[in-house]
């Protein structure tokens, strides 16, 4: 018997405006810190529930995470209930802070910055990024009885509790983005226990972990040029063709240089163009347009005015990590899978993709604090391999969740059915709720959600 059966949740108002906005619920559900001593120490998880609004057809409870790792979902059910309606109806919405984020005891390294950046161009940048990741993983060390236990597989177990403290023997879920790893390690952890599961724009179970982001190059520089594309059929004064947009793009990766009161350099560039995955409608391509323009004419010396967007960016990169989000992400991480403690594995592989993946390689194959984590993890990574059903949407420009990534999840989930949405180049494809709506995806997986109808076969929107 563990110190958190037989828990009666006690409901209460939430300090939330939005959730207060939705007459949601609040409360905190008592976890085991450690799942192997279920009697020993506990945390608070903390939960918000939006109930059925057609309560007479009520099919149970669906749980929502939005991604991350690290991001506060308590309080984005509302969003789902606006997004879907008819998914609202059936069922009690759940959002979570996930052990350790947001209202979770959320785990705070005191980071005087929340990243660790670009490689950049030469060998003492590469270095400059060893010693701040070395930094910022000694920061941690004060956490260093929680920090093992910070996994996702432990995530997925407080599910299960909260499913349990809410007198449910099934739960349904919607994850994206990080969130799909989370719902495939439920799907393995308690197969028997997962109802409707519904996994948007699914990160490969195989390979999450601190190194995950090298596999994304090939698809960062997609979403790049199909961006450059576009910014030159649209006229946005960057270059006549595509590859004279691409090349206006390769002549700013040269910093230091002034935009505004902040200082760029070859650190921060890769992390700021980084936002070209950011979407891919008009409104979002408009946007970074903007950007590049602005950080282009500030390479060569002129006076720029920031855009909302440059200002917000490089504000947040010069602050300290807020409120601990930046940490509580990489503790996830480092949970998660052991990263290589040799810096030069990292070095050699940037170096062998200088050619192919000259802006972004250096971002994203870089080390992170994980390389320097002063834990290992406590369990080896859940192999994933199952056949409950579940339904996966995504798209095949996925600069998040590159699609190679997400057959690899199909693969090893044989009960799973995909709908995938071809020559789209966003991460997360369902409701709107972080990229533009498409009424193929809205409709198979709210079908799936409302009725329980799988596709019969994988289909494509």
């Amino acid at each position: 018997m563990t110190h958190t059966a037989g828990q009666a949740v006690g409901w209460h108002g939430c300090d939330d405006e939005q959730l207060q906005a939705a007459k949601a619920d609040c409360a905190e559900i008592t976890v085991p810190l450690d799942y192997t001593h279920p009697t020993g120490k506990t945390i608070k998880i903390a939960i918000s529930r939006l109930k059925a609004t057609d309560p007479k057809h009520r099919r149970g409870v669906l749980l929502y995470n939005p991604g991350g790792p690290g991001v506060p979902a308590r309080t984005l059910t509302p969003l789902v209930a606006k997004a879907a309606p008819a998914v609202a109806a059936r069922y009690d919405l759940i959002g979570m802070d996930p052990r350790f984020v947001g209202s979770s005891q959320q785990l705070d390294c005191r980071w005087p910055t929340g990243f660790v950046g670009s490689a950049g161009h030469d060998r003492r940048t590469f270095d400059q990024g060893v010693a701040l990741a070395k930094d910022l993983a000694s920061r941690c060390a004060v956490h260093k009885s929680v920090l093992p236990h910070a996994s996702t597989a432990n995530t997925a177990r407080d599910m299960d509790t909260i499913r349990a403290a809410l007198g449910e023997s099934r739960l349904s879920y919607l994850g994206s983005s990080y969130g799909t790893y989370l719902g495939a390690l439920y799907l393995q952890l308690f197969p028997r226990r997962a109802d409707r599961v519904v996994l948007d724009s699914v990160v490969d179970p195989a390979l999450f972990g601190p190194d995950l982001s090298r596999t994304q190059g090939p698809a960062v520089n997609g979403a790049l040029r199909n961006w450059a594309r576009w910014a030159a059929r649209n006229h946005q004064k960057l270059g006549d063709t595509t590859e004279e947009v691409l090349a206006t793009v390769r002549s700013i990766d040269r910093g230091p240089f002034k935009v505004g009161r902040f200082q760029v350099d070859a650190r921060m560039l890769p992390l700021i163009l980084f936002s070209v995955t950011a979407g891919d409608d008009d409104a979002a391509y408009s946007s970074f347009s903007a950007d590049v323009r602005v950080l282009r004419d500030a390479a060569l010396g002129r006076d720029v005015k920031l855009t909302p967007v440059l200002e917000q960016v490089l504000s947040g990169m010069s602050a300290p990590d807020a409120g601990g989000a930046a940490s509580a992400q990489t503790a996830i991480m480092c949970a998660d899978r052991a990263a290589s403690r040799d810096p030069e594995t990292y070095y050699r592989d940037i170096q062998a993709h200088r050619t192919d993946e000259a802006l972004f390689g250096p971002l994203l194959r870089n080390l992170t604090p994980c390389s320097f984590w002063p834990v290992a993890p406590a369990e080896p990574p859940v192999r994933v391999g199952n056949a409950v059903p579940v339904l996966m949407v995504g798209a095949t420009g996925d600069p998040g969740a590159p699609y190679p990534g997400q057959l690899s999840a199909h693969r090893a989930l044989t009960g799973s059915r995909m709908v995938t949405l071809r020559g789209a180049f966003r991460h997360t494809v369902y409701g709107g709720l972080f990229a533009p709506r498409n009424a193929c995806i809205d409709t198979a997986v709210n079908r799936y959600l409302v009725t329980g109808r799988l596709p019969a076969t994988d289909t494509t929107c």
